[in-house]
């Protein structure tokens, strides 16, 4: 895995993997936009700062966050590597939510999707270990599997030269975990939870690696440029000069990304 990808799975799975260590977290006085770390000019997030801000949230209801869909079975690959990503960032979620079964039946279908990528064995040790954690609710220990899980998966498929698919997979993982918060944050507004929106490379080099997709056969695929175009969409809500992204913004890019989402886990 490259220095870039380590970082990307970081700001990416954010939004959703760092909400579970939220409530062990001291916030900060406040959000320091320019002590964010940028690697290839990719801004990344500091850990402590997604703490801090989702901590000020207040009290998340994170139960209400599980979904029970887990999505169809699709053939094509790339529909796979979105759904895997979605999949993994609602692992978080139902850890956060400490829901034993959902994580159990996340576990699995993390295994069915793997296989349908090639890279089931690399990722079923993780699999298990994560059914065997939750049914015993040692959740610290399901996260760190989780964690693992997107880190094997990655590095699986960069040594498999399936870059794209590792994109893809980073891809579906930001739009579920933005959508999560982009809820959070508009039930209980502050500006301090929207400036985690505020990454305007990251969705640069989304849409840089969509269009290069579109060059290959296998990615020329309609959702992929439902997506392209969405985020054309909220490009202006979050590149705003002075950082402050209004609640009508946040409202509007959950809307966008719940949107795609479904049509992620959703058969055509």
């Amino acid at each position: 895995m490259t220095r870039l990808d380590r970082y990307l799975r970081l700001s990416i799975a954010a939004v959703v993997a760092m909400t579970a260590y939220a409530h062990a977290a001291q916030a900060p006085q406040h959000i320091d936009m320019k002590q964010y770390t940028k690697v290839e000019d990719v801004v990344v997030p500091l850990p402590d700062e997604i703490f801090g801000a989702l901590n000020r949230l207040g009290p998340v209801n994170w139960k209400e966050y599980v979904r029970s869909n887990r999505g169809s079975n699709f053939g094509e690959r790339p529909r796979i590597a979105l759904l895997l990503g979605s999949v993994i960032a609602d692992g978080f979620i139902a850890v956060q939510a400490q829901d034993a079964p959902a994580v159990k039946e996340i576990g699995q279908r993390v295994m069915a999707l793997s296989n349908g990528i090639g890279v089931k064995s690399s990722i079923t040790p993780h699999a298990k270990a994560i059914i065997e954690a939750a049914d015993k609710k040692r959740w610290a220990n399901v996260r760190q599997e989780l964690d693992r899980t997107q880190n094997s998966v990655q590095t699986a498929m960069n040594e498999l030269h399936d870059e794209k698919l590792s994109q893809l997979v980073s891809l579906g993982g930001w739009l579920r975990g933005t959508e999560v918060l982009t809820a959070v944050v508009t039930k209980n507004f502050s500006s301090g939870g929207a400036e985690l929106l505020h990454q305007p490379d990251l969705l640069d080099y989304f849409q840089r690696k969509l269009q290069d997709l579109q060059t290959t056969p296998e990615f020329k695929m309609q959702l992929l440029q439902e997506i392209q175009g969405a985020l054309i969409e909220v490009k202006p809500l979050i590149s705003v000069s002075n950082h402050k992204i209004s609640p009508d913004s946040v409202k509007k890019i959950n809307e966008i990304t719940t949107r795609l989402d479904y049509a992620i886990v959703t058969k055509d």
